[in-house]
């Protein structure tokens, strides 16, 4: 790849860009919601979801002190509530691999990209999806926000990737996710690319707004990215070029 040195260290989103959720991070958010008495069908409540989707990939209890401010013990009682309720759900109907997203990280791994996943959910919650999808082998890190001090959108979590990974520039470091939090944190990481993922979270020009530097499909075309300059740019769709053949001049938001 030109214009810096090679990718060593490659970072996903998880829900909406290697894995599928099948809303039941919605359901979670909606039942932690009725336990403070916002329920289904009042302004209080359509309310509440909007701001949900807003801050899709941070972390839940980042996102309750957000709809419940100057009640910390509200807020800390709707992330146990969402903990449990997301739990639950695995138990209930498991999860799967967005198509492709094994074989892209078997991929990068077979390049000597390492691969960082970072989510959101607690350190818990977090195992139980590696354990699920049986992952724990298919990547080489996955960092919670319990990690480091701040999660999504700060850059704390790609950071700490890169620290422990041992990337030297952080122009080594890619990042892709479906969200516009994930796509901030990768940004001010200082990541060389930052791929918005159009199979969930935040639409396009979310990912925009928040400074993705190119724009992929799904996660299977991640791997090319990183070897060719990657499936279609930020302005690409725009004006017709296939996709991944032009990186955006630069974020537009931090």
């Amino acid at each position: 790849m030109s214009g810096g040195p090679a990718i060593s260290l490659a970072c996903f989103g998880l829900f909406g860009t290697a894995a599928q959720d099948d809303g039941m991070l919605e359901h979670a958010f909606a039942e932690a919601c009725a336990t403070q008495g916002i329920v289904p069908g009042t302004a209080d409540y359509a309310h509440h979801m909007v701001a949900v989707h807003q801050t899709l990939g941070e972390p839940p209890v980042d996102v309750f002190r957000e709809l419940f401010p100057g009640n910390p013990g509200r807020a800390e009682a709707a992330a146990l509530s969402f903990e449990r309720s997301f739990r639950a759900a695995i138990d209930r109907h498991g999860l799967t691999p967005v198509p492709g997203a094994r074989e892209a990280i078997e991929q990068l791994r077979e390049s000597d990209v390492r691969v960082c996943m970072i989510t959101g959910l607690s350190r818990r919650l977090l195992g139980i999806v590696l354990d699920t999808l049986g992952w724990w082998r298919l990547v080489d890190l996955a960092l919670s926000p319990e990690d480091v001090p701040r999660g999504c959108p700060w850059p704390d979590q790609m950071l700490a990737a890169m620290l422990r990974l041992g990337v030297e520039d952080v122009l080594e470091a890619a990042y892709a996710g479906s969200t516009a939090s994930g796509i901030r944190c990768g940004r001010r990481a200082g990541a060389r690319i930052v791929a918005g993922v159009l199979t969930g979270g935040h639409t396009r020009e979310r990912l925009r707004s928040a400074g993705a530097t190119h724009f992929i499909t799904d996660i299977s075309e991640f791997p090319a990215l990183l070897a060719d300059a990657g499936p279609e740019s930020a302005d690409a769709a725009d004006s017709g070029v296939p996709a991944a053949r032009r990186p955006e001049a630069g974020p537009r938001s931090a």
